[in-house]
């Protein structure tokens, strides 16, 4: 999936999407090996730095979403759009594809 690059000062995620700043990648293994840029994994874990107002129910309301600013996420592999703001990383993803809150 290719990358949305944006030259904005900030985002505001819609409805129950989350925006997340990914965590760096692994640069060497466990046994000390260094990995090129084309062997590292995507990331799976980031902070969040935006969160929508929540989804809308049928009869109106919004859900509180179960996530907050500066929460550590764990979140699906393939999920959401990747986007680059400058030369940080984000992922911009649905509240349903975060499978947990790390501590």
């Amino acid at each position: 999936m290719a990358a949305v690059s944006l030259s904005v000062s900030t985002v505001k995620p819609l409805g129950d999407r989350v925006f997340v700043k990914v965590s760096a990648s692994e640069e060497k293994t466990a046994g000390g090996i260094f990995l090129p840029d084309t062997a590292k994994e995507k990331p799976q874990v980031g902070e969040v730095a935006a969160v929508g107002p929540g989804k809308k129910s049928d009869d109106g309301s919004r859900q509180e979403p179960e996530v907050k600013v500066g929460d550590k996420v764990l979140y699906s592999k393939y999920a959401g759009t990747d986007i680059k703001l400058g030369t940080e990383e984000y992922v911009l993803l649905s509240e349903k594809d975060i499978l947990a809150i790390v501590g």
